[in-house]
C-alpha cells in the first residue's frame, strides 16, 4: 500500500512543504493524526481491517469512460467485493477497484463533464476541498494537474480513499482527513475547488474568504453548489431540513453567489453551469443502499419534502484579486 499519510514519504512532505510551508507541514500531519486518533469513531477498527485486508494486485490508474480504475484485476473478486462492502457507503464515483465495478450513489462523471471545459488545470498545483473519497481528485490528476491537495474530515471516505490508493499505487495526491479550516493558507494553489460544500456552511462568505486565501493572485476558484432558482438577488437559509438534510444554510440566488464572490475578493465570476439534480444522477445503490434524492422530493417530483424548489446547482468559476 502507498505511504501513510502519517508517516510520509519525502516526496509527499514536499508537496505539503510547497502548499502550506515547511512549519505548516507539521501541524497538517498532526492534525491529520489528530483526526484518525483511536477512538475517533467506532468503526474505525472496522475500517482499518478492510484495508489490511486488501489483495496484492498490479498498481495503476486510469479513467475509462469516467470511471476511475484503479489496479489489475485480481483472481478472488466475490472477496474483494465482500471486503470493499465493509467501507459502504460510496457515494463519488463510479469507480472499478481489483476488477469490482463500485456503483457509487452519484454520477459524479457527468458533473465533472459539466465542469471540467471551464478550469485550466494543466501544471497547476489543485486543492479540493470536501473530496469524499477523491474522486475528484483523480479525475484532476488525469486533467494534468502538476499535484492535487484534497480534504474531507469524514473519516470513512479517507478510507475509501486509501482502499483507491493501495490499487493506483504512488501519484502527486494527497487526501488530508481534516476540515478545510484546519489547513494553514499560504496562498500556494493555482486552483480550488470548492463541490458541494458551500451550502453547508453557516457562513458561506468566510468559506468563500478562506478560499481565496489559499489561491495565489489570480488564481482559479471552481465554486459548486445548490442555489435557488431566479434572476433576483435574493438568499434562502431553511430553517430546519432541505431536500431531508439537516446542515443546509443560505441556499443564493446566481445573482447573490456572484455578489458573494464579489465582495469576498473574486472578480470575473461568471456561471458556466446551473444544472437540477436527477436521480439518475443521485440515487441508492447496492454500494450506498440508504436515503438518497430519491427520498428527498415530493411525489411529482416538483418540490422537496418540505415544500421547497428541488436541488439546483450552478457552478461557478471566478479568479481571485
Amino acid at each position: 500500500m502507498p505511504s501513510d499519510l502519517l508517516e510520509p514519504t519525502p516526496a509527499r512532505v514536499d508537496r505539503l512543504a510547497a502548499a502550506f510551508g515547511d512549519d505548516g507541514v507539521s501541524r497538517v500531519i498532526g492534525a491529520a493524526r489528530k483526526a484518525t486518533a483511536a477512538g475517533r469513531h467506532g468503526r474505525m477498527a472496522e475500517w482499518q481491517a478492510v484495508l489490511d485486508g486488501l489483495p496484492a494486485a498490479d498498481p495503476g490508474w486510469r479513467i475509462d469512460d469516467g470511471v476511475l480504475v484503479a489496479g489489475g484485476a485480481i483472481d478472488d473478486r466475490d472477496a474483494l467485493v465482500d471486503r470493499l462492502r465493509g467501507l459502504i457507503p460510496w457515494r463519488k464515483g463510479p469507480l472499478r477497484l481489483g476488477g469490482v465495478p463500485i456503483d457509487t450513489e452519484w454520477r459524479s462523471d457527468w458533473k465533472w463533464d459539466r465542469v471540467a471545459p471551464h478550469v485550466d488545470l494543466d501544471g497547476k498545483r489543485v486543492l479540493d476541498i470536501g473530496a469524499g473519497n477523491g474522486y475528484f481528485a483523480w479525475r484532476m490528476l488525469d486533467g494534468d494537474s502538476a499535484s492535487v491537495i484534497a480534504c474531507d474530515p469524514t473519516l470513512v471516505f479517507w478510507y475509501q480513499h486509501r482502499a483507491i490508493e493501495h490499487f493506483a499505487g504512488p501519484a502527486p495526491l494527497d487526501l488530508l482527513p481534516v476540515a478545510f479550516e484546519a489547513l494553514p493558507a499560504t496562498g500556494a494553489f493555482d486552483v480550488a475547488f470548492s463541490m458541494g460544500v458551500l451550502y453547508h456552511r453557516r457562513d458561506p462568505l468566510e468559506h468563500l474568504a478562506g478560499i481565496r486565501r489559499h489561491l495565489a493572485a489570480g488564481a482559479t476558484a471552481l465554486i459548486e453548489t445548490l442555489v435557488l432558482p431566479g434572476d433576483d438577488i435574493a438568499e434562502f437559509d431553511p430553517p430546519d431540513r432541505y431536500a431531508n438534510m439537516r446542515n443546509v444554510h443560505r441556499l443564493p440566488t446566481v445573482p447573490r453567489l456572484l455578489d458573494w464572490l464579489e465582495e469576498t475578493g473574486f472578480e470575473d465570476a461568471t456561471c458556466v453551469d446551473l444544472t437540477a439534480t436527477s436521480t439518475d444522477e443521485q440515487r441508492p445503490t447496492e454500494w450506498m443502499p440508504f436515503h438518497s434524492l430519491t427520498h428527498a422530493l415530493a411525489p411529482d417530483r416538483t418540490r422537496t419534502i418540505e415544500g421547497y424548489p428541488p436541488p439546483l446547482r450552478a457552478s461557478v468559476v471566478a479568479k481571485r484579486r
